[in-house]
């Protein structure tokens, strides 16, 4: 009985100092991703300052005219397209759905 006794509480203390040890090494990973997550959180504020400063308008037209030879449009080179709205369409079948259904019927 005595045995048993020992064994049990034994196992106790081992489960526990377990336990202990998975929660000190899981605290670690946190700090781990914590920090990880704060020089991520930096790069991408970097990147974004980058976006932005590449991204510039002025920047774009430069480059435009200086590497690819483009200058702004001159008057009477730009043409406007306005959308043209969609005619709504008649109630009943189309006529291709009649001719189709022509078709059938012989």
């Amino acid at each position: 009985m005595r045995p048993l006794l020992i064994l049990g509480v034994l196992l106790f203390l081992l489960g526990y100092v377990w336990e202990r040890v998975d929660v000190v090494r899981v605290g670690y990973r946190v700090e781990q991703l914590k920090a990880q997550k704060v020089l991520l959180e930096r790069e991408r504020d970097e990147l974004s300052v980058k976006l932005a400063s590449l991204s510039a308008p002025d920047r774009v037209a430069r480059l435009a005219k200086e590497k690819l030879g483009m200058m702004p449009a001159q008057p009477g080179q730009v043409v406007v397209v306005h959308r043209a709205e969609p005619k709504p369409q008649p109630e009943g079948p189309s006529v291709q759905e009649v001719r189709v259904a022509k078709r059938e019927v012989r």
